[in-house]
């Protein structure tokens, strides 16, 4: 792959964007890349939690100017197919059933944001620069951002952010709850890593079970998130994980979780 690398430590999987002299801009190629790798990861039982990160100084600036813009060319009813069709492949990480991390630095513009609101957690480096600038261009926001920004951070900061294309820093992002946490720069991938192990030392059936009911909540009635919970106790109760969970808290030590 030429505009993604994806690396694999333990259980854990990197996928970096790596077009840094464009400082990652989202291109066409890319999108492509993106989604093959996704189903690779997909493909791996092995893999227990994702980071997205950039490679270089950025996460991404976004879509690409000099070539994904050409998609609006065409009459409005060819173009929107191909433009929803650019949204998926990078949303295509919204399916994992896994725990996935954006690791947010330096420039995090328009389709980057939204990329890092289709993670899981997002960890944001003090001096990143986020903001979702759609207007910026004459354009109204796409790939999800106007369903995933308001339901993070409600609809009336999401539309502050969006009708102003202000640019926010780690801290303010922290502040209005669009990450979990602000890292200083030299130590922004260090913890990522941290916290990634720490979820991928965890028991991963759980663990996907938990993102699963957590999502389904979001659109579900207390009625049918206690039989999603109840059938999921039931699915952990016959793991081994389970048994060893409680093997461990007896015994006193760290558990060792298999997967199974």
């Amino acid at each position: 792959m030429k505009t993604i690398k994806l690396e694999k430590y333990e259980h854990i999987a990197v996928l970096s964007l790596n077009q840094p002299a464009k400082l990652n801009a989202l291109s066409f190629a890319m999108a492509d890349e993106f989604e093959k790798a996704v189903a690779s990861i997909r493909a791996d039982q092995d893999i227990r939690v994702l980071i997205i990160t950039g490679c270089g100084g950025s996460f991404s600036a976004g879509g690409d100017l000099n070539t994904t813009f050409a998609i609006y060319d065409p009459p409005p009813a060819l173009a929107q197919p191909g433009v929803e069709s650019f949204y998926k492949k990078f949303l295509s990480v919204k399916t994992l059933e896994i725990p996935t991390i954006a690791v947010l630095k330096g420039n995090v513009v328009g389709a980057a944001v939204c990329l890092a609101l289709a993670c899981d957690l997002r960890i944001a480096s003090t001096d990143a620069r986020i903001t979702v600038s759609f207007i910026k261009l004459g354009l109204s926001p796409g790939m999800g951002g106007t369903y995933l920004l308001p339901r993070l951070i409600g609809p009336s900061r999401a539309l502050e952010m969006f009708l102003t294309g202000e640019v926010l820093n780690g801290h303010q992002a922290l502040d209005i709850g669009l990450v979990n946490h602000v890292s200083e720069t030299n130590d922004l991938e260090a913890f990522a890593m941290d916290l990634a192990v720490k979820i991928a030392n965890n028991a991963p059936v759980a663990a996907r079970l938990i993102k699963k009911a957590v999502y389904q909540g979001l659109n579900n009635d207390l009625d049918s998130s206690l039989e999603f919970e109840a059938m999921a106790q039931v699915i952990c109760a016959s793991t081994q994980d389970m048994r060893e969970g409680i093997a461990a808290l007896r015994e006193k030590r760290p558990p060792s979780f298999k997967g199974r």
